[in-house]
């Protein structure tokens, strides 16, 4: 019988796919996360069989007693913090996403039987991609280009896991997104990030569904020791000026957002650090897109509920706050400036000196 799974940050969006994914598949899931009281309440709700650890990664003794009582197979590590959170927080985000993950590799391998180490990635590690200049997807043997805070820590915790001894896995994921209206939440840290990003920017999107089918396929497929490269198929393949209106569209507010800008197809740093990608190894070892952008519309607009008939009576209203709450309201120049957009309101997106 296979033993049990560790699943770190256990209750984040790709977390809780996951953990639901491999406790479909009858996998002995355990969760580490913290005590929150937003996870203790979604603990309630976690499918039969699924144990929660509360544990600080940050704290080496927590982990230490952690990693020694599962004793797991295999560690599935998701726990990060991610933008646009990571840029107001840049102590705490170091701490989390480098220094937790290197006292968790280190101590995944003191053990008497090391678990496979599958390590959450992502394709931003190939750092700021200008589609107007960059040719072709990227893929898993490209070299990892530090363009903010985000990119240099994926690209230091993936160096980690890889130098390690362990049987490690790699999943870089792109563009990560939910049919759950409930999942990623339209607040104004969100409505403001989205409205930053160069419009005409590309980005691989990807049901959440699938990402957590990709990580549970990833703890038992013949892939050890390999980087892949996760996202949906040919119909994700998109722009960023595409996605958030259909998405919102689909819940009823079409017309209802403020056009962004443009990026600037002369200057290659000013963009943001994701484009498309070559999942095709990835898809022959894991077999993991099952949802279209297609089926994540249709399915989206299902779920709506009451919303749908509400949001396109005040959808010129809600364009009209959204325009003056966006990244540009008033700012000088024709085309997106992500990164000064970001320091505006977050605050200094630049790589640890």
């Amino acid at each position: 019988m296979p033993g049990a799974v560790l699943v770190t940050g256990g209750f984040g969006l790709v977390g809780s796919a996951t953990v639901a994914r491999l406790a479909e598949i009858g996998r002995n899931v355990v969760v580490a996360d913290l005590g929150t009281p937003g996870n203790r309440k979604a603990a309630e709700k976690l499918p039969s069989g699924v144990t929660v650890h509360w544990t600080d990664l940050t704290d080496a003794e927590q982990t230490g007693r952690l990693v020694a009582q599962v004793a797991p197979e295999v560690i599935i590590h998701l726990a990060a913090v991610i933008p646009p959170a990571i840029y107001k927080n840049r102590a705490l985000a170091r701490r989390v996403n480098v220094d937790a993950t290197r006292t968790l590799v280190g101590i995944a391998e003191a053990q008497p039987t090391p678990p496979r180490f599958v390590q959450a990635s992502s394709n931003a590690v190939f750092g700021a991609r200008n589609p107007h200049r960059a040719t072709g997807p990227v893929t898993a043997d490209m070299p990892m280009r530090h363009s903010d805070l985000y990119s240099a820590h994926k690209a230091e915790a993936e160096s980690i896991v890889r130098a390690s001894s362990l049987e490690w896995v790699v999943l870089r994921l792109g563009g990560v997104l939910s049919v759950d209206p409930k999942a990623i939440p339209f607040n104004a840290d969100v409505l403001y990030f989205e409205s930053l990003l160069p419009t005409d920017g590309r980005m691989h999107s990807v049901d959440v569904r699938d990402v957590a089918w990709a990580f549970a396929a990833a703890t038992t497929a013949d892939v050890a020791r390999e980087i892949l490269l996760i996202a949906g198929d040919d119909s994700h393949k998109l722009l960023y000026g595409d996605i958030t209106p259909a998405l919102a569209a689909a819940r009823g507010l079409k017309g209802g957002l403020a056009p962004g800008r443009k990026g600037n197809p002369k200057d290659d740093d000013a963009w943001f650090v994701t484009d498309w990608m070559d999942t095709t190894r990835a898809q022959e070892a894991l077999s993991f897109q099952h949802y279209s952008w297609q089926d994540m519309i249709d399915e989206a607009a299902r779920n709506a509920g009451p919303s749908k008939y509400v949001l396109p009576v005040i959808a010129p209203l809600i364009r009209a706050v959204l325009k003056r709450r966006g990244a540009y309201w008033k700012q000088p120049g024709q085309y997106a400036d992500p990164w000064g957009a970001i320091k505006r309101k977050f605050g200094d997106p630049s790589p640890d000196s």
